[in-house]
């Protein structure tokens, strides 16, 4: 299959990740939520990672092989697990506590963030179209400032919506380093996969116990779409390593492409959820997807 229709079916898995994240965290501790969703994946990792160190030779397939990591490796997919698990926290604090049509959106200004590290990071030189891109993500960004405010959100003041921004730009950040871990460190896909889902896991466990030691700590209920959200995830982010595995592949494509799952976040989130002020908010996401086109 080729990276881009990888990329498009990544991005409808995201859109419903999303809506799953939405539907557990209703009235629940988000760290005990975020845990079960890693641990779930991890749980589906850890046969394999088992299965490649004992008897590699009988892997179906050699794309399964997740053994045969060198130490410096294990530290790089530690490091993307540390960036990752931060982003995930703040994104869950934040869609917890906003609506889906505006928690998403936020999220798909991803692109933004990334084309101002590469111009901070890599002294790399936006085209004008791309300028332009970042003037319409930013205008259409500032015009969802005020639909917020329709429903009492208030984006300078708010802390949903810095953990919103936060989640996006560490988001940003793991992006870049996804492409040197597939390229340039030549890890395979599932190997990224596999070991960054454990070492998540792992790391979330001493904020989970704090958690669990606080005397006012928000209550806990088991919720079914807990481990549909880590299966979900995991589905969609094993199309979009692969994707970027590809040697053909464009990252500069990829990432826009992929942010077009605020489309299936915001049609649940106004249709399951009843959200309001479908026309400005919608008008709003056409806007951010129009200058991540015009990023690409």
């Amino acid at each position: 299959m080729s990276w881009l229709l990888l990329t498009l079916a990544s991005a409808f898995l995201l859109g419903l990740y999303d809506y799953f994240k939405k539907v557990a965290l209703r009235d629940n501790a988000v760290l005990p939520v975020l845990f079960g969703s890693v641990a779930a994946g991890a749980v589906v990792w850890l046969p394999f990672i088992g299965w490649s160190v004992l008897s590699p030779e009988t892997l179906p397939a050699e794309a399964l092989r997740v053994s045969g990591i060198t130490p410096r490796e294990h530290l790089l997919l530690l490091g993307k697990a540390l960036l990752v698990g931060t982003s995930w926290l703040c994104g869950y604090f934040g869609i917890k506590s906003l609506p889906l049509s505006i928690a998403t959106p936020i999220r798909a200004t991803g692109p933004l963030w990334t084309i101002s590290l590469a111009v901070l990071l890599f002294g790399e030189t936006p085209t004008p179209k791309q300028w332009l891109g970042v003037a319409v993500i930013l205008v259409s960004f500032f015009a969802f400032t005020f639909v917020g405010r329709r429903e009492g959100i208030h984006f300078h003041r708010n802390k949903a919506v810095f953990f919103m921004i936060g989640a996006t730009l560490l988001g940003a950040l793991s992006s870049l380093y996804d492409k040197f871990l597939l390229q340039n460190a030549s890890l395979t896909p599932c190997q990224v996969q596999a070991w960054f889902t454990v070492y998540t896991s792992v790391i979330l466990l001493p904020p989970l116990w704090l958690w669990r030691r606080q005397k006012n700590r928000h209550a806990f209920h088991w919720h079914w779409a807990i481990p549909v959200i880590g299966i979900t995830l995991l589905a969609a982010d094993i199309l979009y390593f692969t994707a970027i595995a590809q040697p053909d592949a464009l990252i500069s494509l990829i990432s826009p492409v992929r942010r077009t799952s605020v489309i299936v976040s915001f049609l649940l989130g106004i249709f399951l959820f009843r959200e309001k002020h479908i026309r400005s908010k919608g008008a709003c996401i056409a806007g951010i997807i129009t200058g991540v086109i015009l990023l690409s």
